[in-house]
This record gives C-alpha cells, sequence and structure tokens, in this order.
C-alpha cells in the first residue's frame, strides 16, 4: 500500500499530489459507492491533500479537545475578509449572517423564511439534482425557467416564470445557483442586476447557492448581494468546495441590507447544526488557503484543457464547452446514440462512474457531468475507458 504524502507545499498543483492507489484508500462516498474496478469521476469531491493551514488547524483543535459546539463570528468575518480581497465585496456585514450545517439546510432554512408551504420556487434547470429533492421535501413545489443553449440565464424565460407564478399573488422565491452547477457558467454582473430588477418587479425573493465561488477566478465572480438592487437577497456561502470540506459540515447565511429581518427570524436551533470542528476548518480556509486555492484554480484550468483535448481526439461527438467556474465538466453526449442516461452506459461498459444528467431537470437527458478535479492521469483514463465503451 501506498503511504500518504508528506506536506505539500502551497504553490504545487495540489491535483498531482495523490495517486490512485493512495485515492483507494479513501473511505468517503466517492471512493466506496463502485466496486474497485469503477473509475468514479462523479460525485462532487475532491482528489486533493488537504490544505496546510487546515490541516493544522484541525490537529490543533483536537490536540485541545476543542470539539464542542460552534460559537463566535470568526468565521463570518474571516468571510467578510476573504470577500473584500478576493471579489472587492466590502459590504458583507458580519452581523447579518447566521451560522448554518451546510449549504442546502441552509437553502431550506432561507426558502422557509420568504415562501409559504405549498409555494413556488422557481430554478434554472439544468441544475444541481438537491435542489429538486430538498426543495420538493420541504413542501414547495419547483417551477423550472430552463438556461439558453449558451448556458446561460435566459432572462425572457426568467421573467414569464416570475410573472405567472406570482399572478395568484402568492410568495414566490427563486433559487438561483451562482457559479451555475452542472455548466460551470459564472453570471455577469450585468446578468444578476437585471435578475435583481426582475425580482423587484414582480416581488419574487432571490435565494442564491454561492457554495462554487471560490473556484471561479477572483476577477469573475460577481457576489449576487453586490449587485445593485439586490439588497432583499438571500445567499449560502461556505469553503466546502474550494478547499474539499464536505465532511466538515459549515456553512454561512448571508443577508442584504433589506434581508436582515427575515434572516433575524431564522430559528436559534438552526445555529446548533454545524460542527464545531468544521467551522474552525472553514475558517482557516478562507483566512489562511488562499495560496493553495490559486494553486487548485490553475491545476482545474489544465484539467480542463486537456480534457477538451482528450474528447476531441477520442470522443468527438461529446459536446463539451470548458467552463469558467467549478471543478465540474458538463458534457452533451447525445449524438452518441446512448438514451437519456449516457453515464449508466460509461459504468456498465467502461466501469466510469459519472453523474446521471437526468437528475438535473429540463436538459439533462443526454447528459453526463463528470469531475475534474483529480490526478490528469485519471481524467486521461476516465476518457480512454469511455471511449473504448463505444
Amino acid at each position: 500500500m501506498e503511504s500518504l504524502p508528506e506536506h505539500i507545499s502551497e504553490n504545487v498543483n495540489p491535483l498531482r499530489a495523490l495517486s490512485l492507489d493512495v485515492l483507494r484508500q479513501r473511505t468517503s462516498e466517492k471512493w466506496r459507492a463502485y466496486p474497485e474496478d469503477v473509475l468514479p469521476v462523479w460525485v462532487a469531491e475532491m482528489d486533493v491533500p488537504l490544505a496546510e493551514p487546515i490541516a493544522r488547524a484541525i490537529i490543533d483543535a483536537v490536540r485541545l479537545g476543542d470539539t464542542g459546539y460552534a460559537s463566535g463570528t470568526g468565521y463570518a468575518r474571516a468571510l467578510a475578509d476573504f470577500a473584500a480581497k478576493r471579489w472587492n465585496w466590502h459590504t458583507l456585514a458580519v452581523e447579518r449572517t447566521a451560522i448554518v450545517p451546510d449549504v442546502m439546510l441552509g437553502v431550506v432554512e432561507m426558502l422557509k423564511l420568504v415562501t409559504d408551504p405549498g409555494g413556488r420556487v422557481i430554478v434554472n434547470s439544468p441544475v444541481y439534482p438537491p435542489f429538486f429533492m430538498f426543495v420538493t421535501h420541504m413542501d414547495r413545489q419547483i417551477v423550472e425557467a430552463p438556461l439558453g443553449a449558451d448556458h446561460r440565464i435566459d432572462l425572457d424565460v426568467l421573467e414569464t416564470a416570475f410573472r405567472t407564478t406570482t399572478a395568484t399573488g402568492e410568495r414566490v422565491a427563486y433559487l438561483l445557483c451562482s457559479p451555475h452547477n452542472p455548466t460551470g457558467t459564472v453570471h455577469t454582473e450585468a446578468e444578476l442586476a437585471a435578475v435583481a430588477a426582475l425580482a423587484a418587479e414582480y416581488g419574487v425573493r432571490v435565494v442564491v447557492d454561492e457554495i462554487h465561488a471560490p473556484l471561479a477566478p477572483p476577477d469573475v465572480f460577481v457576489p449576487y448581494l453586490r449587485v445593485p438592487g439586490a439588497a432583499n437577497g438571500l445567499s449560502l456561502m461556505s469553503a466546502s468546495k474550494g478547499w474539499n470540506l464536505a465532511g466538515l459540515k459549515a456553512a454561512l447565511a448571508v443577508a442584504g441590507p433589506g434581508a436582515a429581518d427575515d434572516l433575524a427570524r431564522l430559528p436559534v436551533e438552526v445555529a446548533d447544526g454545524p460542527s464545531h470542528v468544521g467551522v474552525i476548518a472553514h475558517t482557516a480556509a478562507l483566512r489562511d488557503g488562499a495560496a493553495w486555492l490559486d494553486a487548485l484554480l490553475a491545476g482545474l484550468a489544465e484539467n480542463r484543457r486537456l480534457l477538451a483535448r482528450l474528447l476531441a481526439e477520442q470522443l468527438p461527438s461529446v459536446r463539451y464547452t470548458p467552463a469558467e467556474s467549478t471543478y465540474l465538466a458538463w458534457l452533451d453526449c447525445r449524438e452518441l446514440g446512448l438514451g437519456d442516461s449516457p453515464a449508466t452506459h460509461f459504468l456498465d461498459r467502461g466501469r466510469v462512474a459519472l453523474t446521471c444528467g437526468t437528475g438535473f431537470g429540463t436538459g439533462g437527458a443526454g447528459h453526463a457531468r463528470f469531475n475534474l478535479a483529480t490526478h490528469p492521469d485519471i481524467v486521461a483514463e476516465a476518457v480512454r475507458r469511455m471511449a473504448a465503451s463505444i
């Protein structure tokens, strides 16, 4: 069995640090959901070592026995500082934040604040499958406003959804994914300002999942609450995706000035859900993990270019447009003639696990999501297997 790596320099591409043999020692969902002969490039876990500042903070907490309940505003202050430096967002007010267990549970709590049971929530499909699962489980109805063919928000379609859903006078919310999962689209400031204007015109409340924000280039991502007209929006943010902390639960709900009263109604027991060690880890990521993150972003850019080249050479019928953000690749496999679920074919015939596109709603059939956050050799082997299966 190959030994685990020693300390990795924060300037070295973390995607190249771990071999397949080391990765197969992991016991998380990505590496245990399928038999060992399957190459997993599906669920949103990264194949990277933990950033040294995060590992150090966790180890220090364990040595101290600091494993009680989460407390304080250190996480929120770290996010505010990170947002100011990274995204030129200087109005993230710590007093308008609340700690929540994770982003999706935070989304649920925000939607409870601004909609009623049985009410409608608008989403831009194809979109992250838990949007559908969590929203319907909490007794709300999903209304789809599909993205355009260019994977961008279709403002005409969105306005139609706003107009029809609010016609009865009910409270309606728009659950925005920014940057967008699975396409990787980063919404522009102009697009977000147009969304805010439409929301104000029709009285729709915007709740935005910005969990993938750290994975966008700093000069590209625009926080929704930073744009004109978004003052009554609610955002969910976390270091989870940027630093691979999904197993260390902690996220923040952030309110614009006009939504402060809504956030103040958040039940106090919600704050008991996050992990204290998770809060410590996320805080360390935001405060001290920028150099590691920059090295990761460079590695992801290399992997996007690699995947595009390999698909062009070996699977030219698969359509893929490298995105600006996330570590997820949205593959249009319809020309292969594999039906609605090409991921099933690639699993059965190629022993490669991708995420099936059908769960992403309208626009997902015939597509599959490929997780790029792994060693380039694994990307290459996955494409080789996929091509050989055809």
